[in-house]
């Protein structure tokens, strides 16, 4: 599967997902993008799935009929607590189809 980080997707999470081809939209030179721009950029270039931390981009954006599936880290994004939840976020994606939305809980505190 072909993945694109958003800005805020902690990058030692492409170990977690090995398997797929994982971009950040840095290295794409997206990272200024606002979210209608990054999600129609991302699937002109045959993205398959955005994992991002923004929670607010189903509320922002018409998410019927786009082809992305997106994967939101809702908590916090400090890798000491992301890694510990580093396979239900591989399952997410793995489960992930064309337009899916799925959060993935991180809690604050440690498991």
């Amino acid at each position: 599967m072909l993945i694109l980080f958003d800005h805020g997707t902690p990058k030692g999470l492409i170990r977690a997902l090995a398997g797929h081809i994982v971009h950040t939209a840095q290295a794409k030179g997206w990272e200024t993008l606002s979210n209608g721009a990054l999600l129609t950029a991302a699937e002109e270039a045959e993205f398959e799935l955005l994992l991002t931390t923004d929670r607010r981009i189903r509320y922002q954006q018409n998410l019927q009929g786009r082809r992305i599936a997106l994967v939101v880290l809702a908590g916090t994004t400090r890798w000491s607590l992301v890694r510990q939840h580093a396979e239900r976020i591989a399952a997410a994606v793995a489960s992930a189809t064309p337009g899916s939305y799925t959060e993935v809980e991180i809690p604050f505190e440690p498991k």
